[in-house]
């Protein structure tokens, strides 16, 4: 059964990369999502500034216009967005199978001792009903 999904649209790359800066700092000005981007890799300021934008008229951030320099939020936090895009994935590229997609994963990048051991957790609990 595929889960229901709500209007807010899947975010493109570079919106990610906005949300990410979000997820990170908590609600912040175009100037400071411009300036933890520009620390990694060459941004224009009013380029970031029209994405947050129709970020915002898309659903993707609130905008607070109380201020000055407008503050923005992401809608949704970062689990949710990563389950609708995992879901989106697991269905177009996939056919559903979830199998064949930790698979896949699994065999293109190699998982440390940390995260073999939550994926075995998570198997026990799916096996076991608890999920």
């Amino acid at each position: 059964m595929k889960p229901a999904t709500s209007p807010i649209p899947k975010p493109t790359g570079s919106e990610l990369e906005i949300l990410g800066v979000l997820w990170q700092t908590g609600p912040a000005t175009v100037r400071q999502v411009w300036a933890k981007l520009d620390a990694v890799k060459p941004a224009g300021y009013t380029t970031v500034l029209k994405l947050m934008q129709i970020m915002a008229e898309k659903g993707l951030v609130k905008r607070n216009e109380e201020k000055r320099a407008h503050v923005y939020s992401p809608v949704l936090e970062r689990e949710e967005v990563q389950g609708r895009m995992v879901d989106d994935l697991l269905e177009r590229v996939f056919g559903g199978s979830a199998s064949a997609l930790v698979m896949r994963a699994l065999s293109r990048k190699r998982a440390s001792k940390k995260e073999i051991a939550e994926i075995r957790r998570m198997l026990d609990e799916a096996e076991g009903g608890k999920r």
